[in-house]
């Protein structure tokens, strides 16, 4: 009798025990879905205001594979500027306000290319612990040579048709990425944390989607004209419309 009720006491535990995981789960799994029921989005252009530089060109000639990949002169993209001062280039990302919460890290990598021996995109936000994919689609050899400050470095060779893949663990704005023998080829990646990030287009142009209602700090980023933030306060399924206007000299 004693072990007959030590059993069905044991049963009971563990039936206890599943049940609260399952609830538990059920719990974050409503949660997870009411966040993004009253996501909230921030949608909004970057500008530049006075004389920016001239783009300088690309001399290739050192390599003449790269060179014939371009039928015409070839400018760096430290300065992407669109009609009306639209700025391209530029980091857009919540630096504040998310506290202690979590995101899963995209199951997909995120894919830089060697192609026409420049880095494409030129800019590039990824997340912690996620893949980073690097593809060597030129007919010359490669590396890729990111130089980190809160990272590990790495440096990887690649031959044409090739591609690495390599991850950084923690958050970092923005790692300088370069190629030893190419020495004009430039690039960033910028590590979050969080999915609420985003790259400008050459219309200034920017998204950030499903934010949880929230204060926050969003700030911008740029190669050559530094950083800018600016706070807001967005309610459940709000779309809040916001700029930057960097200062071309500053």
């Amino acid at each position: 009798m004693h072990h007959r009720r030590l059993i069905l006491t044991l049963v009971i535990g563990f039936f206890a025990l599943f049940a609260n995981l399952e609830y538990s789960k059920a719990l974050k799994f409503a949660s997870a879905h009411a966040d993004n029921a009253a996501g909230a989005s921030v949608i909004g252009v970057v500008t530049v205001e006075g004389q920016l530089p001239p783009s300088a060109r690309i001399n290739m000639n050192a390599d003449p594979s790269c060179a014939k990949t371009h039928p015409g002169p070839v400018a760096n993209e430290e300065f992407v500027v669109g009609s009306g001062g639209t700025l391209g280039n530029v980091i857009v990302f919540i630096a504040g306000g998310l506290g202690d919460r979590t995101f899963d890290v995209p199951a997909q990598p995120a894919v830089v290319e060697q192609k026409g021996c420049v880095y494409l995109p030129h800019v590039i936000g990824v997340r912690a612990s996620q893949k980073v994919q690097v593809v060597n689609n030129d007919a010359t050899t490669h590396n890729i040579h990111p130089v980190p400050a809160n990272n590990r470095e790495w440096n990887k060779a690649e031959p044409p048709g090739s591609a690495v893949e390599d991850t950084f663990a923690r958050e970092e704005l923005a790692i300088p990425v370069k190629c030893n023998v190419h020495p004009w080829m430039r690039s960033y990646i910028a590590v979050f944390k969080h999915p609420f990030f985003a790259v400008s287009s050459k219309d200034g142009h920017f998204e950030l989607h499903n934010l949880p209602p929230g204060e926050y700090t969003v700030e911008a980023w740029h190669e050559k004209l530094g950083t800018m933030k600016q706070k807001l306060v967005i309610a459940p399924g709000e779309s809040k419309n916001i700029g930057f206007v960097f200062k071309a000299g500053h």
